[in-house]
């Protein structure tokens, strides 16, 4: 028995018996989500074998990685120091004044240095870098594919991956951790000023504050999810780029998906690190 073109068309849902019409109504938006979702999973680790396969030509994205570590990391670092002033000034007065009286006012330096360093210098400064930095990185890409100069990249015998994928992978990779510790240290210092200047809390008082409870592996913490915050960006925000689809429109959904994306994958991420290394960071 042959299949006819109508035999693989979908049937529409009035064509059903009206027994069965409630359910396909059910089961049609649920397949269509499943296999959609199945299919993006599938996508992105062919995505990654590509970006595995291009790491063998290294002189060609060799050249390119100190270009991208300065258009990521190195023009970042105002964005990212003037967030975490806010983030330690904002930390430091909101908990002085939360104290009840009796408590000691070196809690507001424990507080600065481990809502700065543990959660909000990392998270804050990924949210923002997947703003500014991961649009951008999709943007080019995707102009580059809807101009067809990924297929001029092809012609040209370069791989597009290793060309435009790696540099900016491993750019991502390695500048966040360091625009974490500027943003940690900037936090930090903040929160100290702040508490000098605007509140009743002394040096001391906070000096004491940033040493109780201190342990090495808290700056590992932190650093840990700026590398893998990093990855996630780079790694989603060129996908969506290089996956772009044809015209200015195209290329706009896929910048606003990378950012989405990205977002939601640097939250996880944060969850997870939390629910795994937690229990190894009291000093």
């Amino acid at each position: 028995m042959t299949l006819t073109d109508g035999d693989l068309q979908r049937k529409a849902t009035s064509e059903y018996p009206v027994m069965q019409r409630a359910g396909v109504r059910f089961m049609r938006p649920l397949a269509e989500f499943g296999g959609g979702f199945l299919g993006g999973i599938g996508q992105r680790v062919m995505f990654t074998r590509q970006i595995a396969r291009a790491f063998r030509e290294p002189s060609t994205w060799g050249p390119l990685i100190i270009p991208q570590m300065r258009a990521i990391g190195v023009d970042s670092i105002p964005l990212a120091a003037m967030v975490a002033a806010f983030i330690g000034g904002v930390i430091a007065m909101q908990v002085r004044y939360q104290l009840f009286p009796g408590i000691s006012l070196s809690v507001v330096g424990l507080s600065v240095r481990q809502m700065v360093v543990l959660e909000l210098g990392p998270l804050l400064t990924g949210l923002v870098l997947a703003g500014r930095v991961g649009a951008r990185m999709s943007a080019e890409i995707g102009t580059m594919r809807v101009t067809e100069q990924i297929d001029a990249l092809e012609t040209l015998a370069y791989d597009p991956v290793a060309y435009l994928i790696i540099p900016r992978l491993i750019a991502g990779t390695l500048m966040l951790p360091l625009l974490v510790v500027v943003a940690n240290t900037v936090g930090i210092l903040t929160g100290l000023v702040t508490a000098l200047y605007a509140t009743d809390v002394t040096m001391n008082d906070f000096r004491d504050g940033l040493r109780l409870g201190f342990g090495e592996f808290q700056v590992w913490y932190s650093l840990i999810k700026a590398t893998m915050f990093g990855t996630a960006i780079a790694f989603f925000c060129t996908y969506e780029g290089y996956t772009s689809e044809a015209g200015a429109e195209g290329v706009g959904r896929s910048t606003a998906r990378a950012v989405v994306n990205a977002s939601i994958a640097i939250l996880i991420l944060d969850a997870l690190t939390a629910f795994v290394l937690a229990p190894y960071l009291q000093a």
